[in-house]
């Protein structure tokens, strides 16, 4: 070789030893700067090699003669900075793909194999050492390893799995399926650390995790629902215990607001209604605090309501209950008014003088109860069977018992809206004008509860919502013929 030929391969030494400097001195904080002058040596580096005409892919038996020593050496380098500019060019890609601490384990992965790969092109191609032979060996030690490392490379390959498929990145909520739930902290080759709400350090091999199901709670954010049941005595009537659990949502200042929490009624027997509060929180450590307030304002809510809370199922008491106390047949005119939202203001003793002036009257199925355009002159309280709300043949709904109709003409003189029918034998309890005139002298508010529930009844059927300001006015209205005809009976009475 003559003395300018070896000039190159001295150039290929000086750049790899610069690059090796150049490498440690930049770091690890600056990837991108490292991979640019990874990627400006060892092209520097082949332009000399191949100027040389040195083939780093072709074992030349002359290599190791002599000084043909520092040709060895410029081949050596160049493949060990071909390692670090493809590793240099995995990492980069990983950075931009802005997961470098979740892709960790596929890091390591492409790292060791492709210093495995240098190595092996490194002993075949530069000191000519026949690796088939070494393959063949390894291949065995590697299947006696595989054997007794079966567990552990089991985790490394679940690892490897988790991380591609990507069901929760560092930092998210996670659920098993065995109740086992926290904040994952860290990932690596064998197990995923889980931080629980006990601040305990839950460690889980990969292998297991890949197998149980998986519940993300941090995905697609952390809002996530929680559901309280609630059993009530069976007191009241199911819709106004759905009122009072609505007034517990919407007084609760832990949970979201929207989407909007809902009350389901999920069961009911002789003993109790259940029912189920659904809400959302902002994340897993807002569920304790949520929870508690919402049981805090159901107690409160149930007291200022008069709503009982039921006993347990498997309560001595409740059993003594049901043997002396088997059912009712029949509610109570009592049972009725006390059902009634627009009475909720009055005291005990005036609803209990309210449910004394109602008289019951029966209906045979079938019969009519009022024409459309006619108007009742009493309230009529279902106590049992249904009604049917019609406008000409077209039914538009159905009364059940607690409901109640004949407002209209009682307290405002309103002709009826619609014809009303009884569906099965009906039994009404029905009180007249005498019976509230002295209530609404008293009661004054009991007035506008009324309006509003006129108004909200002639809405029953309407082809089309009208507009707030008509509502309101349709309000006024019934509001003041309400106050006009009772203002007559005190004069009539008071004449």
């Amino acid at each position: 070789m003559d003395q300018q030929t070896q000039l190159f391969p001295v150039l290929v030494c000086i750049l790899g030893i610069a690059g090796i400097v150049v490498w440690h001195l930049q770091g690890r904080a600056r990837p991108t700067a490292r991979l640019v002058v990874q990627i400006a040596f060892f092209a520097s580096m082949t332009a000399a090699l191949a100027c040389s005409g040195l083939n780093p892919f072709r074992y030349d038996r002359t290599d190791l003669d002599g000084a043909q020593t520092l040709l060895v050496t410029a081949k050596t380098l160049w493949w060990v900075h071909l390692s670090w500019a493809v590793i240099g060019f995995v990492r980069l890609y990983l950075v931009l793909d802005g997961r470098p601490r979740e892709a960790r384990l596929i890091q390591d992965l492409v790292v060791a194999v492709v210093y495995l790969g240098v190595l092996l092109s490194t002993l075949a191609f530069v000191f000519g050492v026949p690796i088939g032979g070494l393959l063949a060996t390894s291949g065995v030690i590697a299947i006696i390893l595989g054997l007794a490392l079966q567990s552990t490379l089991g985790d490394v390959f679940s690892g490897i799995a988790l991380t591609l498929g990507r069901p929760y990145v560092l930092g998210d909520w996670i659920c098993l399926s065995d109740g086992t739930e926290g904040r994952v902290v860290s990932s690596n080759w064998r197990s995923t650390h889980l931080l629980t709400a006990a601040h305990n350090l839950v460690v889980l091999p990969n292998s297991v995790l890949a197998k149980v199901g998986l519940t993300n709670i941090s995905q697609p954010d952390e809002n996530h629902q929680i559901v309280v049941s609630v059993r009530v005595a069976p007191t009241r009537m199911p819709h106004m215990i759905v009122d009072v659990m609505n007034a517990v949502l919407d007084s609760c200042n832990a949970i979201v607001k929207q989407p909007a929490p809902t009350v389901g009624l999920v069961g009911i027997d002789a003993s109790a209604i259940t029912v189920e509060l659904q809400f959302r929180v902002t994340s897993p450590a807002q569920r304790g605090p949520a929870r508690n307030e919402i049981i805090d304002l159901v107690y409160r809510h149930c007291r200022a309501h008069g709503v009982q809370l039921a006993l347990p199922a498997e309560s001595p008491l409740m059993q003594d209950l049901r043997m002396s106390d088997p059912q009712h047949a029949v509610a109570p005119a009592q049972d009725l008014i006390d059902a009634i939202p627009i009475f909720s203001n009055l005291s005990q003793e005036e609803r209990d003088t309210l449910a004394a002036a109602a008289t019951p009257r029966s209906f045979a199925a079938g019969a009519e109860i009022v024409r459309e355009g006619r108007s009742l002159e009493s309230l009529m309280m279902i106590k049992n069977g249904v009604v049917a709300m019609k406008s000409g043949d077209v039914e538009i709904a159905r009364l059940a018992p607690g409901d109640f109709f004949g407002e209209d003409g009682l307290l405002a003189g309103v002709k009826e809206k619609h014809d009303l029918h009884a569906v099965t034998r009906l039994t009404v309890y029905q009180v007249d004008q005498a019976a509230f005139a002295p209530l609404l002298s008293k009661r004054p508010e009991i007035a506008e509860d009324l309006a509003i529930h006129l108004a909200q009844r002639e809405a029953i059927g309407a082809s089309s919502e009208l507009p707030a300001n008509q509502r309101e006015r349709r309000k006024l209205d019934l509001l003041h013929a309400i106050r006009s005809i009772f203002r007559s009976q005190r004069e009539s009475a008071n004449g």
